[in-house]
């Protein structure tokens, strides 16, 4: 890939969300990189959801912690002073269990895009906004791959069978990346750079996450898959690549648009295998796959609708993230060594049960830390382009 040299923009920059899974590898690359960095937390007096960030203050960068909320109008404009640059990464997940869709999802992600490109449009240094969306606004069911040509989404396609019944999370991210390119195209002093990332993995800065991921891993390790698995595929991408793009698309000039962050996509049970291959039997990771008529019986006791199984469990599901490379710079990590990286984790801080042995990596195998320092070292030398 032809390098491209980086700018890096005077003063402070902003991330909003910035003890989130997502926000706080982004707050650590930035500090690495040198850059003063404002961060938006919901109660900045917690400590269990701010020692971690400010642990993270030893870099040539510094870190203040504002407090905001989504849903606040005025709540980013003190934080956003001075600042040319906009991470939104803050917006609620959840897949399941969630109460009222409008409440629980919706108006956090709108109304929280909304105040935040708002406020970038009135304050006069911001030159450019990267948010992080989702491939849940590109696409809404793997079934609808089978009418798209090329049998990949891309940053072409948008989301337009999710609704507040079926998929409501991925109908909130696709109506907040709408609205996102609409405040966007109403001015003309900052640009729009959409990060699109799939099911994001890889370890997190806090033992406190509430990511998506662990609630996916624990499922792995807790027998919750112990019958089988369905025959579902999966997009993974790892959360250091995530944050590493996030920079690319702040400080190369030309990045635009929207950008698929993918690996490589897996069942269900490729993840047990690939889990059982570094930590043995003695956990109990799916064998089999499960019938999809038997999944549609159980699904919703397990609060996913039927139609979500329909529609899903069975289909491929395949992205194209060429553009991504090319546009950023990027060069995506195989899924296994998120996949590996975050259950040691896990295991690590205690957050999901085992037998001790299953702590022990096979012989041959590179070790979290060995992985971790390769991928460091690709994004320092792509930070120096």
């Amino acid at each position: 890939m032809t390098a491209e040299r980086l700018v890096q923009p005077p003063g402070p920059v902003l991330v909003t969300g910035g003890n989130g899974y997502i926000g706080s590898w982004v707050v650590k690359e930035l500090l690495g990189l040198g850059f003063d960095v404002h961060a938006t937390v919901r109660d900045a007096t917690d400590p269990i959801r701010t020692e971690p960030l400010r642990a993270l203050d030893q870099g040539r960068g510094a870190l203040k912690l504002f407090a905001a909320d989504l849903l606040q109008p005025a709540a980013f404009e003190h934080a956003m002073i001075g600042c040319e640059v906009v991470f939104h990464t803050a917006s609620p997940v959840a897949l399941r269990g969630v109460k009222d869709t409008v409440s629980d999802l919706i108006e956090p992600a709108t109304q929280g895009t909304r105040n935040v490109l708002e406020t970038a449009t009135r304050t006069t240094t911001v030159k450019r906004v990267v948010l992080t969306s989702s491939v849940a606004a590109i696409y809404g069911d793997a079934v609808e791959l089978e009418e798209t040509e090329g049998r990949r989404f891309d940053e072409s396609h948008w989301n337009e069978t999710s609704s507040e019944s079926h998929q409501p999370y991925s109908f909130s991210k696709m109506l907040a990346e709408r609205l996102a390119w609409r405040i966007a195209g109403s001015q003309d002093r900052w640009d729009l750079v959409v990060l699109n990332p799939a099911l994001t993995l890889g370890p997190a800065l806090t033992k406190h996450s509430r990511s998506e991921s662990v609630r996916v891993m624990r499922e792995f390790a807790t027998g919750y898959y112990r019958a089988g698995a369905p025959d579902l595929e999966v997009a993974i991408v790892d959360v250091r690549d995530v944050a590493d793009a996030h920079v690319q698309a702040a400080l190369r000039p030309s990045a635009s648009g929207r950008h698929v962050l993918s690996s490589e996509s897996v069942t269900l049970i490729e993840i047990g295998r690939i889990l059982r291959e570094h930590y043995g039997d003695g956990f109990p990771f799916p064998r089999l796959t499960v019938p999809k008529f038997v999944v549609g019986l159980l699904a919703p006791l397990g609060g996913i609708p039927r139609a979500v199984v329909k529609r899903n469990v069975g289909y491929p599901l395949r992205f194209d993230n060429r553009y991504a490379e090319a546009d950023l710079g990027i060069e995506f990590g195989p899924a296994a060594d998120a996949i590996v990286d975050q259950f040691q984790q896990l295991l690590d801080d205690g957050l999901i049960p085992g037998p001790k042995v299953g702590r022990r990596l096979r012989k041959g195998t590179r070790s979290p830390v060995e992985r971790g320092v390769d991928r460091q070292a690709a994004r320092d030398s792509r930070a120096g382009a």
